[in-house]
């Protein structure tokens, strides 16, 4: 037998090892690519993330709220967090005088992967700190800014402010459209004005539907026909929709455009690494859960001006569940609440 044929049998062998890693090369090469592909995308989305929300980012002054005894670490306690709607935009200018339009507090707790939604509203009778006298509370702003509506919202519901975030109508309406819309239940039909204050512009029938950034902020905003309770509940329940819209799939793959859309319209005390913790909240494994609160009162008109009037047993009794939730006080010791208007699991 010749050498050559001996070497044949090898050769095969050779020539389908070398078939066998070209397939091996072909399969794991696309994978390869896209992994990179998501490696650089994701990269790129950290940087941009952390330049705009670093550029977001404002001293307030304060290392921790005064009801605090340390500073908080969001990465292992519960916090809350101040969530202030701007009545401003590009359109209407940036004022320091301007008023609180929405008025929400939010409590987290980590162990439990809860969150507490608290709307206040805008027209509650309260003591402003700052001006040392009772009045709406939506002037808290107008009067201190930031730090005279922390001083405000602390004095009034008996807990430390951690975190504030800031926002006027445009944020509101481009991140309602960066997450392709959200869809809830418009319960009469209304006629509103625009961002740009163009009367008549958003016209929206009753029933469940899906709405774009005017037409959501439309709805926050209107109260011609109910009062500021329902308009609270509103807006608590387009919050959730947007918080159920940048969990899904759609919103996730949108987190560029959402992180667009906060640029420029958005103030806060949370650094970058601060705001990083947060994210365990929707991707820890658990489900989340999101309670929404309102405050009882009553309409309340001594002159010419109306106001609404808390109720204080109710008033304590809020008090109390967000004290509880930050686990300030213990539970057991607590009455089942009457400020609960619903609660949602995602």
């Amino acid at each position: 037998m010749s050498k050559r044929q001996l070497n044949e049998p090898t050769r095969i062998v050779r020539r389908k090892k070398k078939r066998r890693i070209r397939k091996r090369i072909y399969i794991l090469l696309p994978i390869v690519i896209v992994f990179v592909g998501i490696l650089t995308y994701a990269s790129y989305l950290y940087l941009k993330a952390d330049s705009i929300f670093s550029s977001a980012y404002e001293d307030d002054g304060r290392e921790k709220s005064d009801l605090r005894e340390i500073p908080v670490d969001p990465t292992k306690d519960n916090v809350s967090v101040l969530i202030m709607g701007i009545d401003s935009s590009e359109k209407r200018g940036e004022s320091k005088n301007s008023r609180t339009d929405t008025l929400m507090v939010a409590t987290l707790n980590k162990k439990e992967n809860s969150i507490k939604l608290l709307s206040i509203p805008r027209d509650s009778l309260v003591y402003i700190p700052e001006v040392g006298y009772e009045t709406k509370i939506n002037h808290a702003h107008a009067f201190g800014g930031t730090r005279g509506t922390i001083n405000t919202v602390e004095n009034l519901l008996d807990i430390p402010i951690d975190y504030y975030v800031k926002v006027n109508f445009d944020a509101f309406i481009d991140v309602v459209d960066a997450v392709g819309g959200i869809t809830v239940d418009v319960p009469y039909e209304l006629k509103e004005q625009n961002s740009k204050d163009k009367a008549g512009a958003i016209h929206l029938l009753p029933g469940k539907q899906h709405l774009d950034g005017e037409e959501a902020l439309a709805l926050a905003r209107t109260r011609k026909k109910d009062n500021d309770i329902m308009r609270g509940e509103r807006q608590q329940e387009i919050m959730k929709a947007i918080i159920a819209k940048g969990a899904s799939v759609h919103g996730i793959m949108n987190i560029d455009d959402v992180i667009e859309a906060v640029g420029g319209n958005l103030t806060t005390n949370m650094k970058f690494g601060e705001m990083k913790s947060f994210i365990t909240y929707g991707t820890s494994g658990k489900s989340l859960d999101i309670e929404t609160l309102t405050l009882k009162g009553t309409d309340y008109q001594p002159g010419r001006t109306y106001y609404y009037k808390l109720d204080e047993l109710a008033l304590g009794e809020t008090k109390h569940t967000l004290q509880a939730h930050l686990d300030i006080v213990n539970d057991s010791t607590l009455t089942e609440t009457q400020t609960t208007s619903g609660e949602t699991t995602y």
